[in-house]
């Protein structure tokens, strides 16, 4: 028996609600999935609509249980908030349309949801749309529309503005209660939230709502941070432990059983970092050697980077992580599944105890398809670098040799590795991989010798999610893994730097500096599977870090504030002990995306690629001033096309293709410039901050709208690479032939173009192409990695070699 209940919209077509006497149970539940399941667990697809549920009549405990849910459908009911403790952990699609929804804060527990339907909500207003794209970080399909560039915008772009104006009102009116009691602080916060409502005016009327839930929200992180800046966040420690074993044990232990002598415990601020590593958990999509490429051809949106606010300042953290051991076998037929949670942490699982490991693998039929392939220049004798051309010369004059091999390289798929996966889950592809960089080899050879060169070219660091992996390019094996629970790393870097020996002498070693939403940076030594430092280098997320080539232990990272700030970490003696100090602040007019340091003199300029433009820095350490401003603003031909969708100033791709040429793009360009750096300072006249680029060449590229699909170049060979968003890799071999015959106005096309090699999981099928967010590639070109934003790292390997 069922009752019906009429109500109407406002356009007064009539909806009904078909009341269903009966509740929620498991029965019902099975019934309603699709496929069709026996265990709660195993449903992946649920059909709860026009049942007349109330929020009530949503059972927390029992909906607890659907672990594996993906996809639920609660439209045409009279819900009028998600249940409180509702947890979701896979579901990616959720529809609440057609509904009495009031509340939109309790979906911030379903923090993994992609695509949401609120449509037909009389209650809901734009604030409400508002506050749901910024609690939910993975959105990026809001009633059937794609969000990816209002969304990163909402979340983003008010939160600096509205940030320094907390702060400043902080300043001017108030301070922490002396003593610090729970109830001062909690009349203090009431007082300081009540203060910011009144006080700080920022954007429209109309938004007025959700202006007040950022401002409240940032107001509480402030205060919060102030009380707890000597505490940070507690990072678990997720390596196995014995029976009745001592933290003091499980410190100085690994996972293979040998002993690691612990560093001396350095100050208050040392805790215990989380490492992990467990080469029978890390998953490979191994790709097997020629494939045929797969276009995709339908349409796919990935979301844009989701750099939110960083959490409170941690204390320095120390941390044993683990070595992988090395399975057997050859790399490209087993399959191995190493999933990390990213926002639960996971039960540890010994080391000896096998997993199950999904069956993933590449068709191996026929070759990786290429696309438009160039004719392939002879061979021409190297001259002299001719004179670089002044100010206004026009492109055809500015003759540059690259003495780069005339042969293009063929690369094919490797490995194809899902090693950032979350919740332990196999079906995980959605966590965004951003930064990966190749381990630098040592110049002064050590007791490896030549061994030790040669295995490091092949050493690649992938960081995304709460995750850092150390891989081996050659078998395809996780070597290390890094976890920080509730971190989201977007970059990392690597260093050499000198550490003291007993008796005075010092060694080199490769360190690993890494960073995300929560401002910190870590410190790992990978080879002696050390995490042993961090520190915080902004209150906001940092989007990009560099080490600087010349002095190696100064360290750039690109912050949300809006600036980029040098540190110097110096030396680590041989406790790993070491000193941070702030040299330069450099002021950008928006977020840092990129930075490059110029090859022959990276001590006197920087370029930074933002959000609003390509800007270059004096960052000579000779000169007083410590906070700097632009020197200059590099202004590029698309500028001319803006119109009111798009500027085509966000500079999302930047990196030297040798010591004068520099390649980068704008977001929706569809090509790429190449252009001269000397050419560009010389015809600055230094009265006016625009220096227009001398554009040497343009090399056709995908027309996509994904934003932050960055660039790679190899100048050892010539090679310009970059990925879009079907997976595929756009290869360019800039040759001297290739620039001479470059003709003003017409774009030159890729070499090549390496189509997605659709590794095919069991049960599955091929796995669409996915966009490519970051591509590195060792300086002989031997392997290239590209990341994508669907938990893959793709490694491709040179022919015969």
């Amino acid at each position: 028996m069922t009752s019906c209940v009429l109500t109407f919209k406002s356009d007064f077509w009539p909806r009904v609600h078909v009341r269903a006497m009966e509740k929620i149970t498991e029965k019902i539940l099975l019934e309603k999935s699709s496929p069709k399941a026996n265990k709660l667990d195993q449903i992946k697809t649920l059909n709860l609509s026009r049942m007349g549920l109330r929020s009530e009549d949503l059972p927390v405990p029992l909906l607890s249980k659907l672990c594996s849910l993906e996809q639920l459908d609660l439209s045409g009911n009279m819900l009028q908030e998600i249940p409180k403790g509702l947890c979701l952990p896979c579901l990616k699609i959720l529809n609440c349309s057609n509904n009495e929804m009031e509340d939109v804060t309790s979906l911030e527990a379903l923090r993994n949801i992609e695509e949401l339907r609120l449509e037909d909500n009389l209650y809901l207003t734009v604030n409400d749309e508002h506050k749901v794209i910024f609690l939910l970080p993975r959105l990026r399909m809001f009633n059937g529309k794609d969000i990816s560039s209002t969304a990163h915008h909402i979340r983003h772009g008010s939160t600096e503005i509205l940030r320094k104006r907390v702060i400043g009102l902080w300043e001017r009116s108030f301070s922490l209660p002396d003593p610090v009691t729970a109830q001062s602080l909690a009349a203090v916060e009431k007082s300081f939230v009540n203060a910011a409502y009144s006080q700080i005016k920022y954007g429209p009327s109309s938004l007025s709502d959700y202006t007040k839930f950022r401002l409240e929200m940032i107001a509480k992180e402030y205060l919060k941070s102030l009380t707890c800046s000597e505490e940070g966040s507690k990072v678990q420690d997720v390596t196995p432990t014995k029976e009745n074993e001592t933290p003091t044990e499980r410190k100085t232990r690994d996972l293979g059983g040998n002993s690691i002598t612990s560093p001396q415990k350095r100050t208050r601020n040392n805790t215990e970092a989380s490492a992990e590593a467990s080469p029978r958990k890390s998953s490979r999509l191994a790709s097997a050697a020629p494939v045929e490429a797969s276009p995709r051809k339908s349409p796919r949106v990935p979301s844009t980077p989701q750099k939110t606010d960083p959490g409170l300042s941690s204390p320095r953290k120390r941390a044993r992580m683990t070595s992988m051991d090395t399975p057997k076998g050859s790399p490209r037929k087993s399959s191995r599944l190493e999933n990390i949670s990213q926002k639960v942490v996971s039960k540890t699982e010994s080391p000896r105890k096998a997993a199950k490991r999904p069956d993933i693998s590449t068709p191996t039929s026929r070759p990786a398809k290429r696309e438009s392939p160039m004719k392939t220049a002879k061979d021409q004798t190297t001259a002299k670098q001719s004179k670089q051309t002044t100010a206004n010369t026009p492109r055809k004059t500015t003759r540059i040799k690259l003495h780069v091999p005339q042969e293009p390289v063929r690369l094919q798929p490797f490995h194809v590795l899902q090693c950032h996966s979350r919740q332990d889950s196999p079906d995980d592809f959605s966590t965004q991989l951003w930064a990966c960089a190749f381990e630098p080899a040592q110049e002064c050879s050590g007791g490896g010798g030549e061994q030790d060169i040669r295995d490091v070219s092949r050493t690649v660091a992938t960081c995304g999610g709460e995750t850092l992996c150390v891989i081996d390019c050659e078998s395809g094996h996780v070597l290390k893994k890094y976890k920080v629970p509730g971190e989201e790393f977007f970059s990392l870097a690597w260093s050499t730097v000198l550490m003291s020996r007993t008796g005075g002498s010092t060694r080199p070693c490769n360190i690993l500096a890494a960073g995300g939403k929560r401002g910190l940076v870590k410190l790992i030594h990978p080879r002696v599977n050390l995490a042993f430092g961090e520190f915080r280098a902004s209150r906001r997320a940092i989007s990009i870090m560099r080490f600087s080539p010349r002095n190696a232990s100064f360290l750039f990272t690109g912050t949300y504030e809006n600036k980029i700030f040098l540190w110097d970490i110096g030396g680590l003696d041989r406790d790993y002990n070491f000193k941070i100090s702030k040299l330069l602040v450099l002021e950008t007019c928006s977020t840092p995306l990129h930075v490059s340091l110029l090859p022959t003199s990276p001590d006197t300029h920087l370029l930074s690629a933002c959000d609003d433009g390509l800007y270059v820095f004096d960052i000579q350490l000779s000169k007083n001033t410590q906070k700097r401003n632009e020197e200059m603003e590099v202004v590029f031909p698309i500028y001319k096309k803006n119109d009111k969708k798009n500027s085509y100033r966000t500079i999302d791709g930047l990196s030297f293709l040798s010591d004068d040429i520099v390649a980068s793009k704008s977001h929706m360009q569809g090509s790429i410039y190449l252009w001269s750096w000397r050419a560009t300072r010389a015809s600055w006249n230094g009265r006016k901050k625009e220096v227009a680029a001398v554009v040497l060449a343009e090399l056709q590229w995908s027309s996509t709208e994904i934003p932050y699909l960055s660039l790679g170049t190899c100048p050892g060979y010539g090679y310009v690479v970059c990925g879009d968003d079907q997976g595929r890799l756009w290869m360019y071999h800039i040759t001297d032939t290739m620039m001479e015959n470059f003709k003003s106005g017409k774009t030159i096309s890729a070499t090549e173009v390496l189509e997605w090699p659709s590794p095919v999981r069991a049960g599955m099928g091929a796995l669409e192409g996915p966009s490519i967010n970051s591509i590195a590639m060792d300086p002989d070109l031997h392997y290239l990695v590209a990341l994508t934003d669907k938990n893959m790292a793709v490694v491709w390997k040179r022919e015969n070699h």
